[in-house]
């Protein structure tokens, strides 16, 4: 499935850039494109992240559309970052990383960065932190960076929720 979804990724940023066209579903998709999921596409060049988008929740009737949806909006849309150009195109590499179920936990023991992302949560603004970031070793940090994220002060009490992730990544 790794070449799928990350060909699909790319052919979706590519296409994009050279046409301001979303890439079309392609017409028979492999059973793990078919169904709905919640995906984030992250963009990097070399280790320096270029855009990340994604969803908690899918968004789109097939994992295909939603890949292409968010590689697109990773590539265009990432307010920290300008709209990916076509010079930049041979530079990207890729990652996608199909989300499972969010889980609610009591506290942030139920944490590890290395194993689940993180979602804090206050009123209507939601932190997200995909788990395995590099150098985001302890859960405090993560939390903290997921609460920065979100504007929500340390001391505000949150809703924390955690979630896994089947990631796939060019090149590893």
């Amino acid at each position: 499935m790794d070449t799928n979804v990350l060909g699909l990724a790319r052919q979706a940023v590519e296409h994009y850039v050279h046409t301001h066209t979303l890439l079309p579903q392609p017409d028979s998709l492999p059973a793990e494109l078919s169904s709905p999921l919640p995906v984030f596409v992250s963009l990097r060049v070399g280790d320096t992240l270029r855009g990340c988008i994604g969803t908690l929740m899918a968004t789109k009737p097939t994992l295909a559309e939603e890949i292409i949806a968010n590689a697109v909006a990773a590539a265009v849309n990432d307010p920290r970052f300008p709209p990916v150009s076509a010079a930049e195109l041979p530079t990207l590499s890729y990652e996608v990383d199909i989300v499972d179920p969010l889980e609610r936990v009591p506290g942030e023991e139920e944490l590890d960065p290395a194993r689940y992302g993180v979602v804090v949560e206050r009123d209507n603004r939601r932190g997200v932190l995909l788990p395995a970031i590099e150098g985001i070793t302890s859960t405090k940090q993560q939390v903290a960076i997921a609460r920065i994220k979100a504007d929500i002060a340390p001391e505000e009490p949150v809703t924390l929720y955690r979630f896994s992730v089947r990631r796939f990544r060019e090149g590893a």
